[in-house]
């Protein structure tokens, strides 16, 4: 008689695409060790996407020994990618192979996208198998439900935090400024909320120019504009936090003509990823102090890579913890094209890209919203140069009114006790 063919065991794949978030190995770890109460095999893929479908795709088995090793560390026990493939890239053949029942995946709205058309194909191809994606971002620009942070978000601000209060330490000791640049592709959630925590006197965010246009120019001024204030109360140090957002909503003429040296790209875009922003604003600060005959140092600091791989916070520990649970929920209810959150009270909520997206399937980024209640607390309490110092700013400065913080971001001033007109025009 034919020997009966074992049943292969029924497996998840997990792959993590785009940058570190801390978090992202307690995910994995809580998504493993519920999977593996259920008898499932949990395939770890390396580099993402980009040796999925060529044959060539370096897996992990992940064990509960393994998964319980890796809770509460920073980085990704799966190398990551940002390897996007192309839809006649795809092969149904690593699932098919591995019996894949559940393709976890974990990054920003590309790596879902994928998710999602690799998932078409698959259906295609008569593959049944279930997509959920966990999103991940240090930058908490996901327009989540319940205003949730995105996981890492949190953990990054903590180290965030750390280091600006040692920066802060140093600059009332040394009696210098320090200009840092955060991390922050779109959105100012982390330069604010660390600026926000370190008491800095000057926080620059793109969003602040909701009724001006940003250049690089109007940055140094608001710079400027918290020194000047500084010297008027006999403070002679201080910290400015800039979100590198603005650099990717600047024109490109503007970054050409500021004077740094850059390379470029092949359609002839600056290559920012090249050079460190906070040198590039703190030159440009330095030369306008010397033109204004003001004597400051300052010095740069870039704070960005240092926040990806540290290790979650108690916060992103229990929330990945909930998003882990939450992808077997969404998997046993056969939800599938999906993203994972959660709500305050720990509900999970599967959101559908359709729902978020834009009419070019798009997802707009989650801004800072600088007319809450909070956000004008904070900017109202900034050390600023306004009209009641322009008398005694004359002894820094020639015309105090171009340095005037309201006046470079068109701005009504604050009014005691009353809400700043900031709204968009």
């Amino acid at each position: 008689m034919p020997k009966k063919k074992t049943p292969q065991q029924k497996s998840i794949a997990i792959l993590c695409a785009g940058g570190p978030a801390p978090g992202i190995n307690t995910v994995i770890s809580t998504i493993s060790k519920v999977f593996l109460k259920d008898g499932y095999r949990i395939i770890g893929i390396h580099d993402g996407y980009k040796n999925l479908f060529n044959g060539k795709a370096e897996t992990v088995d992940i064990n509960f020994h393994y998964a319980d090793r890796i809770f509460p560390r920073g980085g990704s026990t799966l190398r990551m990618s940002r390897y996007k493939p192309k839809d006649d890239e795809f092969s149904a053949d690593f699932f098919l192979d591995n019996n894949v029942k559940l393709l976890v995946t974990i990054g920003g709205d590309d790596t879902a996208s994928t998710s999602n058309r690799l998932a078409k194909f698959l259906a295609k191809k008569k593959v049944e198998i279930q997509n959920i994606h966990v999103p991940k971002t240090i930058d908490n620009d996901i327009p989540l439900p319940d205003g949730m942070p995105t996981f890492g978000f949190n953990s990054a601000k903590d180290a965030g935090v750390a280091i600006g209060n040692t920066i802060y330490e140093d600059s009332r000791t040394s009696g210098n400024w320090f200009v840092i640049a955060s991390m922050g592709r779109s959105a100012g959630h982390l330069a604010f909320e660390i600026g926000a925590s370190c008491h800095f006197p000057i926080i620059i965010i793109p969003e602040m120019f909701n009724k001006a246009r940003i250049t690089l120019s109007k940055v140094i001024d608001l710079i400027i504009s918290s020194m000047v204030k500084r010297l008027v109360e006999g403070i002679g140090y201080g910290v400015a936090i800039v979100s590198e957002g603005i650099f990717h909503v600047l024109d490109d003429e503007d970054i050409k003509n500021c004077g740094i040296t850059f390379t470029y790209d092949a359609h002839g875009h600056p290559e920012l990823g090249n050079v460190s922003k906070a040198h590039i604003i703190n030159v440009l600060v330095q030369r306008k102090l010397k033109e204004l005959d003001i004597q400051i140092k300052s010095r740069p600091v870039e704070m960005g890579y240092e926040l990806r791989c540290h290790r979650p916070v108690a916060y992103d520990l229990t929330l990945c913890t909930i998003l882990g649970m939450g992808v077997k929920k969404l998997f046993d209810q056969g939800l599938k094209g999906c993203i994972v959150s959660t709500t305050r009270t720990a509900e999970i909520v599967p959101i559908f890209l359709k729902d978020i997206e834009d009419e070019n399937g798009i997802i707009p980024p989650r801004l800072v919203d600088i007319n809450t209640e909070f956000a004008q607390m904070v900017l109202s309490d900034m050390h600023v140069l306004t009209e009641q110092d322009y008398k005694k700013a004359k002894k820094w400065v020639n015309i105090p009114e171009t340095y005037d913080f309201y006046r470079i971001l068109n701005w009504e001033p604050f009014k005691a006790g009353l809400r700043p007109s900031i709204e968009k025009a």
